[in-house]
């Protein structure tokens, strides 16, 4: 007889990375790293339990851990096996309630908290089987990965028999692909020394420290300056050389001359990527920045749903697609925006940045390799090196490269003492006033 789901608990889980600007950027000075954190509970024996997150950046946890605990209804009392027996008919479940689907549609808080929990169920999936999600997703067939997709919206750019035609066509060497994983893990660019907040000693300082431990690409945030954009991209350079790849990331900052502008004055740098110039949902200004300058375009983090992506790709208007693991609703809908960006033949590279984003993502750019691309070409994922030591399965990255995961799940939970510590308000850190110095300082520094 299958367990059952006795409870859906909710925590307020907050980070005070604005005390040393960690995470900082023009459009988000002074970030607190933040998660609204779900967990399936069941009467299983030993504590079988699914675990999810929406990454916020502080206060939005309040409206995101509402939202979460308006979906209980339709988890407590349900048999596990319901649930993970056909994840495809749970996605639609939570992401077609009239009521709440209204607030988007398909699209915001909602949509974030359903995705929270569908994750949380493929959490749960792979728990109950003892697999991680990359290698439970790549041993599915093309029917049972098409069966997981909603293709509502998506038919005039991406059909089910398409999405079978890829698939089925990924199928040969899923082996050997794997093994190779296994052996070389998948490349990484980190971001740690980009942030708009740091100084220049300290980026030049984290740029070269990058280098050195085998990355081959760094990100930088812009958008604050032009002068301190120029001066901070010639320090990068200098520090990194020719052959490293320096992307950069206005985090939404420009209209779209303003953007073509800037992007022109920083083009002698070279960089490899502008990511996120303008507001995420506009198509057409991406468009418009990527054919008025010579930087390709990179977006998506803050891409609402399956929809935006078939509208940046139909419009030619990215040259990377940089899904997030927390953003839209869950493995399901990622599976799909991983299906658009492979017919379409743009490359993913997915978007990391945040509480526990590095764990959950992973998965899905693995399985792009193994299932659905089949390719590392132009590919490469996102690494920070903040707060990884809150998850009982921290990633792994060695030489630039992530290590395959092995631990079964998603890599979604957290540590106990960590949610005693950092739950809002009153977990031991906030109590204290925020005066725990130990932990104040987060991430590349700590030494850890």
């Amino acid at each position: 007889m299958s367990p059952t789901i006795t409870e859906v608990d909710v925590y307020d889980i907050r980070f005070p990375t604005s005390e040393q600007l960690d995470g900082s950027d023009a459009m988000n000075p002074d970030p607190d790293y933040s998660a609204a954190y779900v967990v399936l509970r069941t009467d299983a024996p030993g504590g079988l339990a699914g675990y999810g997150l929406c990454f916020t950046i502080g206060r939005g946890n309040d409206v995101v851990a509402a939202a979460l605990k308006t979906l209980r209804p339709y988890v407590v009392g349900r048999p596990v096996d319901s649930i993970t027996g056909d994840l495809g008919a749970f996605y639609r479940l939570l992401t077609h309630d009239s009521q709440l689907r209204w607030l988007g549609p398909e699209k915001g808080v909602m949509h974030m908290a359903a995705g929270a929990v569908v994750n949380a169920a493929w959490d749960l999936a792979a728990r109950q089987a003892g697999r991680p999600v990359w290698e439970l997703l790549a041993g599915l067939s093309p029917e049972q990965l098409v069966d997981l997709v909603d293709f509502r919206y998506l038919s005039d750019a991406l059909t089910r028999e398409e999405a079978l035609e890829i698939l089925r066509r990924a199928e040969p060497g899923r082996a050997e692909r794997a093994a190779l994983l296994r052996r070389e893990g998948y490349p990484a660019y980190t971001t740690e020394p980009g942030w708009l907040g740091y100084s220049d000693e300290r980026l030049t300082r984290l740029a070269k420290e990058a280098v050195a431990a085998g990355f081959g690409q760094i990100k930088l945030k812009v958008g604050g300056n032009l002068d301190d954009d120029l001066r901070r991209m010639r320090l990068a350079r200098e520090a990194v050389g020719p052959d490293i790849r320096i992307a950069v990331d206005a985090n939404q900052r420009w209209d779209v001359a303003e953007a073509v502008d800037w992007m022109r004055a920083l083009a002698p740098f070279e960089p490899y990527w502008i990511e996120e110039p303008t507001s995420p949902d506009d198509v057409l200004a991406h468009a418009a920045v990527r054919a008025g300058q010579p930087i390709r375009v990179a977006t998506g983090e803050h891409a609402a749903n399956r929809v935006v992506f078939k509208q940046l790709l139909q419009a030619g208007a990215v040259d990377f697609v940089q899904i997030d693991a927390a953003r839209v609703g869950g493995v399901n809908e990622n599976i799909a925006i991983l299906l658009l960006a492979a017919k379409f033949g743009v490359p993913v590279c997915p978007h990391a940045g945040g509480v526990g984003l590095c764990e959950m993502v992973q998965h899905l750019a693995m399985f792009d390799f193994v299932g659905v691309s089949a390719t590392a070409a132009d590919r490469v994922l996102e690494y920070v090196d903040h707060l990884h030591e809150h998850f009982t399965a921290p990633v792994v990255v060695k030489d630039g490269r992530y290590r395959v995961p092995t631990e079964p799940g998603y890599g979604a939970p957290m540590r106990d003492a960590s949610l005693r510590r950092f739950t809002f308000p009153d977990g031991g850190y906030w109590r204290a006033g925020g005066m725990d110095l130990e932990v104040a300082t987060l991430g590349h520094e700590t030494g850890r």
